[in-house]
């Protein structure tokens, strides 16, 4: 009975043991991925769960090969690479060690289509979902000798009622339109029937939209295919048209594109297009605001405890350093300060900013930091890594970001694995400026465990421009920046500016000694000649 009774008592504290150890908590994330056939780099949301990739259009959705899947270490996942994939709609894989997390991987694929015939009136539309693609031809020119130019409804090297070239087509006159059925054709996966409609228009020439920004606008107009079209403008009350210049037109089709500039702000605007003799109506528009942002020459500066913050004591902030980092691991280790030494230019008694890479931290304990400044704010550390909210609210369109800089470069004698390669080169200083039409700031992460960073080839991103120094300026010397926009029509949430005088910081990648001096920064509105 007794050793029924130490058997009992055995099995129970065994039960007790097991049971009061539980499993840690590690949160697991994909940090990086690719797949057959992909174009530019995965956008990875960790806040999400998601990472979404683009397919080339001659790629079939419902069977992408994974190449590579990069997880937190130690972490498995229900894909691998080698393994085919169904990204026709969103696919859920789940991510184990401890505990299991539910990603997503989602795919777009753009695929480029022209339907055009001779004479048409500005550009084809398409309707993938439906199947449908539709262009415009002027009344007087009747449906009789319809003459199609150009036809491509699928990938590259996909076919049309079984021919490579441009099909013959039957085309069913309906009055006002006329409609031919077409069937493209490619690989294993697209077998689809579409529905052309050649259609009569009343008009023939006029503005679709205009994209107004500051000093400079564009004008998105239609005339006749073949036609000399373009369009003029004039200031809302004067007499005089002027028309823009044929070095300011692109021309796609019947469509063309027009860049006003030189324009004045907060003005109201008239224009109109034209397309041989002809005259479209006339479309008003008015320009934005020469907007700025606080704190650009960096005159204003303050101390909360041992963290030195660039913005005047009770003012909001809007730039922010990594010294909420640094000063963790060192109490006098401010990476970015202000300085007295300003550029030639500056008022009397102004101030710039100076940012210093150093290694912080006591003996051989510590980590490489990159002086930095940038929009937003330092969230958090974790651990020896810093989580950024990078961007402020902006929705005006800036043409150039200006400014003074000098830089004291040192070699590179800090790496993290995938820079190694750095190790012994120089250094090298950036400013880069961004504008997208985020929901929320852009979240930076350097914890290798779970890192995000900054993905200029963001879907989210309009318009990006850097620049780079990889010598040493002793000598305070002016830059700009261009702003390359990918769209004229989107408007801008967020504005990023990010200094660092190690480009590679983010990765504690850098020479200690790397030195960067900035003042009076500016934005352009303008556009040069």
């Amino acid at each position: 009975m007794v050793k029924v009774l130490m058997c009992l008592v055995v099995c129970l504290l065994s039960a007790c043991i097991q049971n009061d150890l539980p499993y840690p908590t590690v949160k697991l994330y994909i940090t990086g991925m690719t797949v057959e056939g992909q174009v530019g780099s995965a956008l990875i949301s960790n806040d999400d769960r998601k990472v979404t990739l683009e397919l080339g259009e001659t790629v079939n959705p419902r069977k992408v090969k994974v190449q590579t899947l990069e997880l937190t270490e130690g972490g498995s996942a229900s894909i691998g690479p080698d393994s085919i994939i169904d990204l026709s709609s969103p696919l859920s894989v789940t991510l184990s060690l401890y505990q299991d997390y539910v990603w997503t991987i989602e795919a777009t694929q753009t695929i480029e289509r022209a339907f055009t015939v001779t004479g048409q009136v500005g550009q084809a539309y398409f309707y993938p979902e439906s199947h449908e693609a539709s262009v415009n031809i002027p009344r007087e020119k009747g449906l009789k000798n319809i003459e199609v130019t150009d036809l491509k409804l699928g990938p590259e090297g996909s076919v049309i009622n079984g021919e490579e070239g441009l099909p013959v087509l039957q085309w069913e006159n309906k009055g006002a339109f006329a409609t031919a059925k077409v069937q493209v054709k490619y690989s294993d996966f697209i077998d689809e029937e579409w529905t052309l409609y050649v259609n009569l228009s009343d008009v023939n020439v006029g503005v679709n939209s205009v994209d107004a920004w500051t000093n400079v606008a564009w004008i998105n107009g239609f005339g006749r295919d073949g036609e000399d079209n373009g369009c003029e403008y004039k200031k809302e009350g004067d007499t005089d048209w002027i028309r823009v210049d044929a070095s300011e037109l692109t021309h796609s089709g019947g469509n063309f594109k027009a860049r006003l500039i030189h324009l004045q702000a907060n003005t109201t605007y008239v224009c109109r297009a034209y397309s041989g003799e002809e005259y479209g109506a006339e479309t008003t528009f008015t320009t934005g605001d020469e907007a700025t942002i606080p704190n650009m020459s960096f005159d204003e500066w303050h101390q909360e405890g041992k963290v030195i913050c660039p913005w005047k004591e009770g003012d909001t902030s809007w730039w922010d350093t990594g010294n909420w980092g640094s000063t963790t691991l060192s109490a006098n280790d401010n990476i970015t300060q202000p300085t007295s030494d300003v550029w030639s230019g500056a008022a009397a008694g102004s101030q710039a900013a100076i940012l210093g890479s150093k290694f912080v931290g006591i003996g051989s304990i510590g980590k490489f930091a990159a002086g930095n400044l940038f929009l937003g704010e330092y969230r958090a550390t974790d651990g020896t890594n810093g989580i950024l909210g990078m961007g402020r609210e902006f929705s005006a369109r800036p043409t150039k970001l200006k400014g003074h800089f000098k830089y004291t470069v040192s070699t590179i004698k800090y790496t993290d694995e995938a820079h190694k390669a750095l190790m012994d080169k120089p250094d090298t200083c950036i400013v880069w400026i961004a504008l997208g039409d985020w929901s929320e700031p852009v979240e930076i992460r350097t914890n290798p465990k779970n890192s995000k960073y900054f993905d200029k080839n963001d879907p989210n991103v309009i318009a990006y421009g850097e620049m780079n120094c990889a010598e040493t300026v002793s000598a305070y010397k002016d830059f700009e920046i261009d702003l390359d926009y990918r769209s004229t029509s989107r408007v801008p949430k967020y504005l990023l500016i990010v200094c660092s005088a190690s480009k590679y910081g983010d990765y504690f990648t850098g020479g200690e000694g790397s030195t960067m001096w900035i003042d009076d920064f500016s934005f352009e509105y303008d556009y040069d000649e």
